[in-house]
């Protein structure tokens, strides 16, 4: 009772926007409110079905969003502003290595103010308890941190200087159990020792990240080429065009792709959105929510309008117009779409710190949330238009008939 009266206030809201404050609209509003309170179990299964549809597509957008996020969070984290990678490389994770001479040719470039080598490669760490996991490393300069960890939890990236150290993110604790600082991991079958816990570093292949030096990563990943780099992070010279930089450095590393930053971090959440399915399979749940949601509040309302089938008779005989029903029944799905959406998005809300606690990221942001709701309405407004097509076919006369 107290979602209805929310959502009376919330539409009435809405509908005095669409300049429904003459006495007639009113009526039409009050009538709508009647209707809706006059079934309570129906209205409150309705609002139900509304919420639920509603949900799920806050879900599956919120996810896929936070899965994009991930898949590009450590080219979004890194300053610099282009990626040279090895020719045709899919995307971030599986990018292979070449020569590392290779940051030579780009540092001769009089717009480029400095260049920095990157590792990103995959190897194996052995679990405490026996078996092993699979494991993405980053090895980085440590002495100017592009690439590294950007927000620390424990210990310092400084402690990664001379000797077998790593810092691992917190993320990795879902598949490794509880790291703490000064413990040792086998990797690569050499021992290293965790010297910091990084935050904000969750992989979209959900493999724990672990961070090193570049020396002692281009040492342990046994696949790579002696001498080789997997990345050049290039920033541009204040004031010089980075596309023209970019332009310049394709047409001398043949043998190399070149990207700007944004570039590369669409190209590589465009990978695994649409070259894996992964972006089609969300969307089609979100289709389906979609549609459900028209099926639930287009029946209620329909089967509601049926119901009082010659009460709109009674309102048409006293001299109302198929537009003035109409307004009835598009109120009533405007009631249903914001208490349905406002439900919803407060139910999201609450949920992000249970989706964080099991490894997950739901994105909300403020135009995710814009555009959940314009679907909730236009959801509802759609469903209402089942019942406008059978209100045009209302004759007064009908008061007469037994």
């Amino acid at each position: 009772m107290g979602f209805l009266v929310f959502g009376v206030v919330l539409s009435s809201s809405v509908l005095g926007v669409l300049h429904l404050n003459n006495k007639l609209d009113s009526v039409m509003f009050y009538v709508a409110v009647r209707i809706l309170l006059y079934d309570k179990a129906r209205s409150l299964i309705t609002l139900i079905g509304v919420i639920f549809a509603v949900g799920l597509i806050f879900n599956q957008l919120g996810i896929f969003l936070g899965l994009m996020e991930t898949s590009s969070v450590i080219i979004d984290n890194t300053p610099g502003d282009i990626w040279i990678t090895s020719k045709n490389s899919k995307n971030f994770d599986f990018a292979q290595p070449f020569p590392e001479y290779t940051r030579h040719l780009v540092l001769a470039d009089n717009g480029v103010q400095w260049a920095e080598k990157l590792i990103v490669a995959w190897g194996i760490i052995n679990q405490k308890e026996g078996g092993t996991e699979q494991l993405e490393v980053v090895g980085f300069n440590v002495d100017t941190g592009v690439g590294g960890p950007w927000e620390m939890k424990e210990g310092s990236t400084d402690l990664l200087r001379n000797g077998n150290f790593a810092i691992i993110d917190e993320s990795a604790m879902a598949r490794l159990g509880n790291i703490s600082v000064g413990e040792y991991r086998d990797v690569f079958s050499r021992r290293l020792q965790i010297v910091g816990i990084c935050k904000g570093v969750k992989s979209f292949t959900t493999a724990p990240v672990m961070y090193m030096s570049f020396p002692l990563a281009q040492k342990l990943v046994n696949y790579l080429p002696s001498e080789s780099t997997v990345f050049i992070i290039v920033k541009v010279a204040p004031g010089v065009p980075v596309k023209g930089v970019a332009n310049r450095l394709r047409g001398l590393l043949k043998g190399n792709d070149v990207y700007t930053k944004s570039e590369f971090s669409f190209k590589t959440r465009y990978y695994w959105a649409v070259e894996t399915g992964v972006g089609f399979s969300f969307l089609l749940t979100i289709v389906i929510s979609f549609l459900v949601g028209i099926l639930i509040v287009g029946q209620t309302i329909y089967n509601s309008t049926m119901e009082h089938i010659k009460e709109f008779g009674t309102l048409k005989a006293m001299g109302a117009d198929n537009a003035d029903i109409y307004k009835i029944i598009i109120s009533q799905a405007m009631i249903n779409a914001l208490i349905g959406y406002v439900v919803s998005l407060i139910i999201t809300f609450l949920t992000v710190g249970l989706y964080d606690a099991i490894g997950m990221v739901l994105s909300v942001s403020w135009w995710v949330n814009l555009f959940v709701l314009l679907l909730t309405v236009c959801m509802c407004i759609i469903a209402a238009f089942i019942s406008i097509r059978r209100i045009k076919k209302i004759d007064p006369a009908i008061l007469f008939r037994g």
